[in-house]
């Protein structure tokens, strides 16, 4: 259960607050187009209008930099928490399954939904609606993560000049065109998720061979090595030493025995009624486990065999009546599903136990220690130097 505060009060301490609604988006996005040659008044317009609204908890500032102050009173010093985070395209429907983990119940009045999902109007001007990371807290102290879609051309629009170069400095002392930092953006929230996350929920869109999120689950788990989970012991030195303690532990391996991460949970949505058939289920789930063979999401034989595949859902298109065909599963209870077997898993939990204020604050150091890897800036560099990407 929720754990005390620590005061020297007599009296208890007030019941965690409960967040129900996301706060309204923001008019302009978080990203927006910035002149190369524009002066300050310019800029600091500029700057002003990308700021987040107040009541936003966003992890992430308009800097790509961690934020732990607005969302740090809402945790305890509980430590038996569980943290699923979400990661996938734009318009998936990344937003709707963590308001369905969460318990929203969309039948009652008044409420709105712990995170906002894409409307008519923003899904017609091909707008994305989660901007950075937006985390929300339930009653059971599950704490979930909502993230910003990866690879989405509106997020791409927000964050290039006219020159091409992006406005968002994604690895520390590098400048990058928009396009090779957009990419960079989707990776580092993966291999953040997969370090701070108990459970990360890969949803993909469409297609029943798109292996667009599995590719980059492959590629988070290549260069995540090194980074350690936030209850890790090279994250709590003493703050006189946090620099030289960084520099450290960022060219510094960790042990094979200390390295962490998070569980995934694979969900291909929108899918014809037609696509979700046992073969093609079969099919997907040999061709994820052969994606993912050599990679740290397959769990070796000494450990859990209820966790040695990766878990895949299929989930169908939402009919506009709600209906379905009688042999079929419907959206609703495909849905329901999911986020009972979610709720039922036993994911590994960190290497030592950690409180929730504590589990935000190392996180926020995890989040430097990915920005300034050198395993990251060096892949970086290969994918400039690859010409994929315009300089």
């Amino acid at each position: 259960m929720s754990g005390s505060g620590g005061g020297a009060s007599s009296s208890p301490a007030p019941a965690p607050k409960i967040l129900l609604a996301k706060p309204g988006l923001v008019t302009s996005g978080k990203f927006n187009r910035s002149g190369g040659g524009g002066g300050a008044d310019d800029d600091s317009t500029a700057l002003r209008s990308r700021l987040p609204s107040i009541g936003s908890l966003n992890l992430l500032s308009d800097s790509w930099d961690f934020q732990i102050d607005r969302f740090l009173p809402f945790l305890t010093d509980n430590t038996e928490f569980t943290v699923v985070g979400v990661i996938g395209q734009q318009g998936v429907g990344k937003s709707t399954i963590l308001n369905e983990i969460y318990g929203f119940d969309p039948s009652s009045p008044g409420m709105l939904p712990p995170f906002g999902i894409e409307s008519e109007e923003t899904r017609a001007t091909a707008r994305h609606c989660t901007v950075g990371i937006e985390p929300r807290i339930s009653s059971e102290r599950i704490i979930l993560l909502d993230t910003q879609p990866v690879y989405s051309p509106s997020v791409l629009a927000e964050m290039i000049r006219p020159d091409g170069s992006s406005t968002v400095s994604v690895i520390s002392g590098e400048s990058l065109s928009a396009e090779l930092a957009h990419e960079m953006m989707s990776i580092q929230l993966g291999v953040l998720l997969a370090s701070i996350c108990h459970i990360i929920i890969v949803v993909s869109d469409g297609g029943v061979m798109d292996a667009t999120m599995w590719d980059l689950m492959s590629t988070v788990d290549l260069l995540k090595h090194g980074i350690p989970d936030p209850s890790s012991v090279t994250l709590s030195h003493p703050q006189s030493s946090a620099m030289s303690s960084d520099k450290e532990n960022i060219n510094k391996p960790l042990e094979s025995g200390d390295e962490y991460i998070a569980t995934p949970v694979f969900v291909h949505t929108r899918l014809h009624d037609c696509d979700i058939t046992p073969r093609n289920y079969l099919g997907m789930k040999r061709s994820l486990t052969h994606c993912l063979s050599s990679s740290s999401f397959i769990r070796s034989e000494g450990q859990d065999a209820s966790q040695s595949d990766p878990k895949l859902f299929l989930v169908p298109s939402k009919s506009k009546d709600g209906s379905s065909w009688p042999w079929r599963e419907s959206y609703a209870s495909a849905l329901w599903r999911l986020r009972d077997q979610v709720l039922a898993m036993s994911p590994p939990s960190f290497s030592r136990t950690v409180s929730e204020r504590d589990w935000l604050k190392n996180s926020a150091k995890i989040w430097e220690l990915i920005k300034n890897s050198p395993v990251m800036a060096d892949y970086c560099r290969m994918l400039h130097s690859s010409g994929l990407h315009r300089k």
